[in-house]
């Protein structure tokens, strides 16, 4: 079992952003591109970059199309 399978997606804090791509289906390059633009909250864990699941939530109702 990899390391980001141990705890599902919903009920984790923060994610890797792989895991993050695969959550919204978007590339490397958009995600960083959300983070720089903090449409996403990160937070640093030593020398790992975290995303906060919660601000994944948040993008997706942001911008849902009603």
């Amino acid at each position: 079992m990899k390391k980001d399978d141990a705890l599902t997606e919903s009920h984790r804090l923060t994610v890797r952003i792989p895991t993050a791509m695969a959550m919204l289906g978007l590339g490397r390059s958009k995600i960083y591109d959300l983070m720089d633009s903090r449409e996403i909250e990160t937070v640093k864990a030593g020398k790992a970059r975290l995303i906060v699941v919660q601000s994944l939530h948040d993008f997706i109702a942001r911008h849902r199309e009603r």
